[in-house]
């Protein structure tokens, strides 16, 4: 199972493709810079786009 949990995203961004769009930059600056906004061990991803999913639902990433 995927986490976080894409209905309780949704309910953060109003569509599918602006969540596709916000994650998929996130995951390439993650990539690209190499910086997390929580300590490694907070995650609970080891991919970006993981990730950065995870940052969205914590509201760590303003859009």
């Amino acid at each position: 199972m995927i986490y976080p949990s894409i209905d309780k995203i949704l309910t953060i961004v109003d569509s599918k493709y602006n969540l596709v769009h916000i994650a998929a930059t996130r995951s390439k600056d993650m990539q690209k810079n190499n910086h997390y906004q929580m300590p490694d061990t907070e995650y609970k991803c080891k991919k970006n786009l993981g990730r950065a999913l995870e940052e969205i639902e914590k509201g760590l990433i303003k859009f």
